[in-house]
């Protein structure tokens, strides 16, 4: 693929970004399969958000936390392409950088369970604050 220089300034620049954006996220969809499974995950819990929050701040919380597990899959697959990019010999830094992204996306789904778990423990009164 050759390198493209971008020479469009504006708007267009802003529709190029957005079509190259876009292209990322089709070719990551028809590649990996981590990166279905979580965008999946997002559309059926996205309404379920909007079901269970009993406020703005809940929904904008609910909803971030799941575009964070896609963003964090998005940067997880795009290290592994430039680590198989570089070779496919072994090399302990490729394993470990693939292993520390890999750990982000564990993290990113982490506090998915932690906010969902909370604000729904919270709306059922099973859970009150100051704790102590």
């Amino acid at each position: 693929m050759a390198h493209e220089k971008f020479t469009t300034t504006g708007i267009l620049r802003i529709f190029n970004a957005t079509s190259f954006s876009f292209k990322g996220i089709k070719r990551a969809w028809e590649t990996e399969a981590s990166v279905r499974q979580e965008f999946m995950l997002a559309i059926i819990l996205l309404p379920i958000a909007f079901c269970i929050a009993q406020s703005l701040a809940q929904v904008v919380m609910l909803v971030l936390s799941l575009f964070i597990v896609l963003i964090t899959e998005l940067l997880n697959t795009s290290i592994e392409y430039a680590i198989d990019r570089i070779g496919s010999d072994r090399h302990d830094l490729s394993g470990a950088s693939k292993d520390i992204a890999s750990a982000a996306v564990f993290f990113s789904l982490t506090q998915v369970v932690f906010v969902w778990v909370t604000i729904i423990a919270y709306n059922l009164e099973w859970l009150s604050f100051p704790i102590f």
